[in-house]
Parts: structure tokens; C-alpha cells; sequence
């Protein structure tokens, strides 16, 4: 009789949990299993204010800006203003350990660097201090190729031996034509507005695009182990790191890097379970 008993109710707590796990007679979605709560992270994807030209295409003389110059310096103040809807508890930048951004952070709200064009400090390190913010995080990265290189750097020779982007792939041509279109852009219109024209979707999705055809093709298989190894290694590990800063579920996490690294952090950002992603062109 005991047993029955125990059988019995082993039953119908087995009915109650699983009633209790649909609602309206609908199984729960996969997410009702994960946290509501999660550290929120906006990305910001820009062009480099200070061109470097480190960047597969570069910038013509006649179509660069200079944000210390009106009016792109008070449409620079707008972005910065735009940003703040956001309220950052953290920001995070493209830059290496060795750039020592901590330090330079320092000196910076003593006045130093004041006229440096790099979007670092017009963006990065002007809102962490608006915000009152201790610090601002350096969280990019090299890749694996990096590493591969100093452990046989004949065979990474031999690997990305002709990985230049200099194809004659039509959609590479196509690319060009659009990178160079875009280019001209930040001089012609205001650049919040532009900021928002390449966070979108779209302009994210084709950009990464552009790693997928061409050099990727080379042989039956190199250049896709040339992508992983190097530029897709290098974002995760940039993710990585934007997972080790996050310390709370209450974080609201700035990570301003260059566009071509947003469409990847994205990704892997709106998969997580730890992060709810922010995208910049839905910020209101």
C-alpha cells in the first residue's frame, strides 16, 4: 500500500511540473530555461577618426574628415550624447594590453590628449569620463595565426602565401565599389547618421560578407582555415574578453571597436546566454 502511495504521488508531482512548464498548453521556449536578467552590451562599430590606413582599403586624402574641426567635432558631441541614452557602467575598446589604456585614461582627465583624433579618446575615453567611470577596458586581441607564426612560421608562410586580398572574385569587386562608396560618406553627411547607417543589420551582414568570397576560396579548403584561424580567432577572442570584464548582470557594457569586428561580436553576443546584445541602430 505504501508503495502505491509513493507511486502515486511521484505521478502526479511528474503532472504538476510538466503543466507547470507549459503555458496555455504551449511548451516553454528554449530561452525560458536561461536568465531573464543579463549584462546588456551596445556595440559601436566606427571607421578609425584618425586614419591610420592599417585596413585593406584605404581612404583617399580628399575623403577624410577632421572631427577637432566644425562641424564634424559638434556631430562627434552628438554621438557622445547618443551614446549616453545607454547609461555605460563599463567601456571597452579596440586596443592591446600594451597600449596601456588605464594609464593613458589617467593622464587624459589631467588634460593630456586632448587633440588626438583617434576615436579612443573622442568616444571612448570622453564618455568613461562624463560618466564618472574609474577605468576603460582594452580588450582586443591577436589571433591564433599570430601564434602559429612564432611556432612554424614556415608552414604559416607557406599558409597564407598569397591571402591578399587581391582577387579577381567578381563579388571582391563588388565589395570594393561598395567600400569605396561608403568611404566617401562621413564627409557628406552627419555622423551619427552614418554611425547608424553601418551598425545596421545589413550594412554588418554584407561586411562580413566581404571575408567570405574571394581570398576564402582559395584551394578546396586554406582559405577558410585562413578565416578561422585568423579573423574569426581574433573576434572570439575579443569575446572572450568582454566575458572576462563582466562581473555582474546589472553590467551595461560600450564596446566601440571597428566596424568590420561588429559583425562577428554580434553573433556571438545575441547567442549567448550571458549577454542581451544592444545594437546601436535601436537605440532611442
Amino acid at each position: 500500500m505504501k508503495l502505491i502511495f509513493c507511486a502515486t504521488c511521484a505521478f502526479l508531482l511528474s503532472i504538476t511540473h510538466f503543466a507547470n512548464s507549459q503555458t496555455n498548453g504551449k511548451p516553454n521556449s528554449p530561452s525560458d530555461f536561461f536568465p531573464k536578467e543579463r549584462a546588456r552590451v551596445l556595440t559601436v562599430g566606427t571607421f578609425h577618426f584618425d586614419y591610420p590606413n592599417l585596413d585593406v582599403n584605404k581612404i583617399d586624402e580628399e575623403n577624410k574628415i577632421d572631427v577637432l574641426k566644425e562641424p564634424k567635432k559638434s556631430e562627434v558631441t552628438e554621438i557622445v550624447e547618443h551614446i549616453k541614452k545607454f547609461k555605460p557602467t563599463k567601456i571597452a575598446i579596440e586596443a592591446l594590453p600594451s597600449w596601456k589604456a588605464g594609464e593613458r585614461f589617467r593622464r587624459y582627465k589631467k588634460g593630456e590628449f586632448q587633440t588626438q583624433r583617434d576615436e579612443r579618446y573622442q568616444l571612448g575615453f570622453r564618455l568613461a569620463r562624463d560618466l564618472q567611470l574609474d577605468t576603460i577596458y582594452s580588450i582586443d586581441a591577436g589571433s591564433f595565426s599570430d601564434d602559429l607564426e612564432k611556432l612554424d612560421s614556415a608552414y604559416a608562410k607557406k599558409l597564407f602565401a598569397d591571402y591578399d586580398f587581391k582577387s579577381s572574385d567578381k563579388y571582391d569587386k563588388m565589395f570594393t565599389e561598395w567600400f569605396d562608396y561608403e568611404q566617401k560618406l562621413p564627409a557628406k553627411m552627419n555622423l551619427l547618421d552614418y554611425l547608424k547607417r553601418t551598425n545596421t543589420r545589413e550594412s554588418l551582414q554584407l561586411n562580413y560578407g566581404a571575408y567570405l568570397v574571394g581570398d576564402f576560396k582559395l584551394d578546396k579548403q586554406r582559405g577558410a582555415d585562413i578565416l578561422s584561424l585568423w579573423w574569426y580567432n581574433r573576434n572570439m577572442r575579443i569575446f572572450r574578453k568582454i566575458q572576462e570584464i563582466t562581473t555582474s548582470e546589472q553590467d551595461r557594457i560600450l564596446v566601440i571597436f571597428g566596424n568590420g569586428h561588429v559583425s562577428i561580436l554580434n553573433q556571438l553576443l545575441e547567442s549567448s546566454p550571458e549577454f542581451d546584445l544592444v545594437e546601436f541602430d535601436s537605440l532611442k
